[in-house]
Formats: structure tokens, sequence, C-alpha cells
């Protein structure tokens, strides 16, 4: 992602982490946040969530989201993404996106879940584009 070009450190983790943390705003401003799997496909930050839930009803509503990473335990290693959020009609499904299952086949298993039933679930497609990077 072009944001990240000059953090390669931000751009590992990207790659390796499995959950970061998606916080979106209730109709009434009440920030929600919940951890989510993601994956990085060109310039934006690709979400899968479930469908009658309020993270897509948020979105639906007001797209502007933040995403963190975990700090290190002493609060070190910050990284917190701003970024306009969307739902994407007609995406491929998550069983569909090679680079999604390659990266959560394996908590997919873990959690009773192959990629087909992991895409009935979550149907719903987010793409979230950053605007904003602040990080230690």
């Amino acid at each position: 992602m072009r944001m990240f070009d000059e953090r390669p450190d931000i751009q590992e983790r990207l790659a390796g982490e499995l959950v970061i943390w998606m916080t979106t705003v209730n109709p009434a401003g009440q920030p929600q946040t919940s951890p989510v799997w993601f994956l990085i496909e060109d310039d934006v930050i690709v979400i899968y969530s479930l469908g009658r839930t309020p993270r897509a009803r948020n979105v639906e509503a007001n797209g502007r989201v933040c995403l963190n990473l975990n700090s290190t335990p002493s609060g070190g290693e910050v990284v917190i993404i701003e970024g306009t959020a969307r739902i994407v009609a007609g995406g491929p499904p998550a069983n569909q996106d090679e680079r999604y299952v390659a990266k959560y086949e394996v908590p997919m298993s873990d959690l009773d879940m192959t990629p087909e039933s992991f895409a009935a679930e979550y149907p719903v497609r987010i793409h979230i584009e950053p605007t904003r990077l602040r990080a230690s």
C-alpha cells in the first residue's frame, strides 16, 4: 500500500497479523470496536463481516472507521489506520478469495469452519481505503 511505502515495519506487521481491531460508529455516535480478520489488497484493506450486525449497519450509515493493530504489552509499536469503509456488492466471497483463504484456512478450521461455511456466515465484503496513518 502506498501509504505504508515508507514503513516496511508496518507492511510486515499487516502481512503477518491475523487480527486487526475495527472501530465503527453507530447512529447515536457510540464507537463500537471488534476484532476482525483482514487482508491487504492493492490499496484497500478487505474485511468480511456477518450480514446483519451493527458493524455492517454502521459502515452503511457512516463509512468513517479506525483500525488498530495490537500494541506491545507496554504500549509500544502502535499502529492506527483511519479510513473510509464501504460495503462492496458483487465482490468475491471469502472462499473465492485465494489469498484470504491461504491466510485464514487454518484459523477457520480451528473454529470448525470451512472456507465455504465461513463465506456463508460472513457474506459482507467491506473495503477500507486508508486516509491517515498514526504509528510509533
